[in-house]
């Protein structure tokens, strides 16, 4: 990795530009625009809060993701967290609390976090919370959901919060979206971009990328349709393998040289909407971003993990501050291990090296025992 590499002003500087394309892809909604440009200033407020901590040695990711539920309503084809188990039907006990979580936006909004996405299971499931995050209109709540939830009250609340952002997942057409995710799910997401368009709300879409739909889904037909509804951002995830027959479905080499190529061709003829690659923006970071380098996930019940797909935890948020968990012992040993800079099949770093972060766990879990 280059010496010269700044992870802070790398991560400062993508904020800065997905704040500044989605002013101007809201520029014909007045409401959304004025939204976005005071959103900017308070974002650029909190990159400066970043830098200045920075100076003094601690580093403040300006992403977190947040799994606010562990419950979910559908049963999408290879999704990975319920073949990690982080997924389940029924309301499990002992999830984070409405006011807990407040407290934990309340603290990163002081720590100068710009952005927290919010996800589960579904996240949609958990009103209360999404209500909560409306409190907070210096940070951007992107909620990453399968959309059937929405109804008359969350579109009142999108348009009362303008910091709530509906990020609905579509995997393409019809026939690839409801092969997926269920019979009936696409025509239901259409009809909720119709409703936003309508309304006047920013909404954005999240595909996950396979070798099946990649040409699909890159396609100026699928994105026009997008564009054409009052989609603003398009979020490109890299599936990643959680079994092994499911492997083929990973991008590989090619097909990731394929997304990168278009992803700079459509921000170029298509500035009407912001495209967003994970991990393919990260590549320019020297490596994964997980573990605090550029976020961390927090899961339902309060554990801060590295990443969704790496769901390890030491610490609690609910038994410590945000600021504590973001220097956890694992996230620590990550990040200086070198653990975090090595490409992988499947954009996951951390899950192909699963085995050494349970070996990181089990080694610090003996010498806490023994240190009592």
């Amino acid at each position: 990795m280059d010496e010269a590499f700044d992870i802070q002003t790398y991560m400062t500087e993508g904020v800065e530009r997905v704040v500044t394309d989605t002013v101007r892809a809201t520029l014909k909604n007045p409401r959304e625009s004025i939204y976005m440009a005071k959103f900017a200033l308070a974002s650029r407020a909190a990159s400066r809060k970043r830098r200045s901590m920075e100076e003094t040695g601690e580093h403040i990711p300006p992403f977190l993701i947040a799994s606010i539920t562990s419950q979910c309503n559908l049963h999408c084809a290879g999704c990975y967290s319920r073949c990690n188990h982080a997924t389940v039907d029924a309301e499990p006990v002992r999830q984070m609390t409405s006011d807990e979580w407040l407290r934990v936006f309340e603290e990163a909004d002081d720590l100068g976090i710009s952005f927290i996405l919010l996800a589960g299971g579904e996240p949609m499931m958990r009103r209360d919370i999404i209500e909560a995050a409306g409190k907070r209109p210096n940070i951007l709540f992107p909620i990453f959901t399968n959309g059937t939830f929405m109804d008359e009250r969350y579109f009142e609340l999108f348009d009362k919060c303008r910091n709530l952002v509906p990020i609905m997942s579509i995997e393409g057409e019809q026939a690839e979206t409801d092969a997926r995710r269920g019979q009936g799910v696409y025509d239901r997401l259409i009809a909720n971009m119709d409703e936003c368009q309508r309304r006047g709300l920013i909404f954005g879409a999240s595909v996950t990328v396979t070798t099946k739909n990649l040409h699909e889904v890159s396609s100026d037909q699928f994105l026009s349709q997008l564009s054409d509804r009052g989609c603003k951002a398009v979020i490109f995830v890299e599936f990643v393998p959680v079994t092994d027959d499911s492997r083929e479905l990973a991008p590989g080499d090619a097909e990731r040289e394929y997304l990168k190529g278009e992803i700079e061709r459509l921000r170029r003829d298509h500035p009407e909407m912001v495209y967003i690659s994970f991990p393919g923006d990260e590549k320019s970071s020297g490596g994964c971003v997980a573990a605090g380098r550029g976020f961390f996930h927090i899961n339902s019940h309060g554990g801060a993990e590295p990443c969704p797909f790496s769901p390890y935890s030491d610490i609690n948020v609910r038994e410590t501050s945000l600021r504590e968990a973001m220097q956890s012992r694992l996230f620590r040993e990550l990040r200086d291990g070198g653990y975090l800079l090595e490409d992988h099949p499947g954009g996951c770093t951390l899950y192909e090296r699963r085995a050494d972060v349970e070996r990181i766990m089990g080694r610090n879990a003996q010498e806490k025992e023994g240190s009592r």
